[in-house]
């Protein structure tokens, strides 16, 4: 891979990071110039991470408390005096069910980690770059917040609402230098979705029939999207959901 710098001397936090497309993150961003803090609920994961990167350290976060989010975002400004960038993209996935029965208990965690973490996240890392003059945030959504999702409709419904989130504090605090927008990952080959493909067979093979580009994404082309949104190459770009989904739901 061609490392072009895209982000040099940017503090960068990134939540969800101990597996998946954050953990993918947190190595692509260093390449590309920036000092990350990984964040997440699982310390053995991120200490091994951040062992591999240079400069990078972490901090324990869980996407359904707020007040541990704030404590978060204010260690990396402890640490590194501002938060230039920050990538939002931790969730859960539940056991398939449609909207007639699903579990009250399984709309509640999936609401709570991927839309309200979500939504808490920004509300702190705008805080933060307010202080700063500026800065650039970007929320994973799925291409299942664009499109129906009979089986997950609680987890559509979450990642729709990001969109929303995004979009509102795009419009607030652009004038502020602050960008906000989000990523619509398709099938990419996560340990969630291997986990959620064990719950339901087949529910891979049936997704990657369903992308144009006939093949599942991995999590370094999913998080090649955010790093071009966070850097300063799109830097006139705010407000906006970029599918990075193969084709799906175009």
């Amino acid at each position: 891979m061609v490392h072009n710098g895209l982000l040099d001397n940017k503090i960068a936090l990134i939540v969800g990071a101990s597996r998946g497309i954050g953990a993918a993150a947190a190595h692509l961003f260093a390449e590309e110039g920036a000092t990350v803090v990984l964040a997440a609920r699982t310390e053995t994961a991120l200490k091994a991470i951040a062992s591999d990167i240079p400069g990078a350290s972490y901090v324990l976060a869980d996407l359904g408390d707020p007040a541990s989010l704030e404590q978060a975002v204010s260690t990396v400004v402890e640490r590194h005096g501002r938060l230039d960038i920050a990538f939002n993209n931790g969730a859960v996935l539940v056991p398939k069910h449609p909207v007639a029965d699903f579990p009250e208990d399984d709309f509640d965690l999936v609401t709570r980690v991927n839309f309200k973490g979500i939504f808490y996240a920004v509300s702190a890392e705008v805080k933060a770059m307010l202080a700063n003059g500026g800065g650039a945030i970007v929320n994973t959504s799925s291409v299942g917040g664009l499109i129906a999702e009979p089986a997950m409709p609680a987890y559509g419904a979450a990642k729709r609402a990001i969109l929303s989130v995004t979009e509102s504090a795009a419009v607030t605090y652009g004038r502020d230098k602050i960008r906000v927008n989000a990523i619509a990952p398709g099938l990419t080959l996560t340990e969630m979705v291997e986990e959620w493909d064990r719950d339901a067979p087949g529910s891979i093979e049936s997704a990657t029939a369903n992308t144009p580009l006939g093949r599942p994404a991995t999590t370094r082309e999913i998080a090649e999207g955010a790093a071009w949104l966070l850097s300063d190459r799109a830097s006139y770009v705010t407000g906006v959901v970029l599918p990075v989904a193969g084709g799906l739901a175009v």
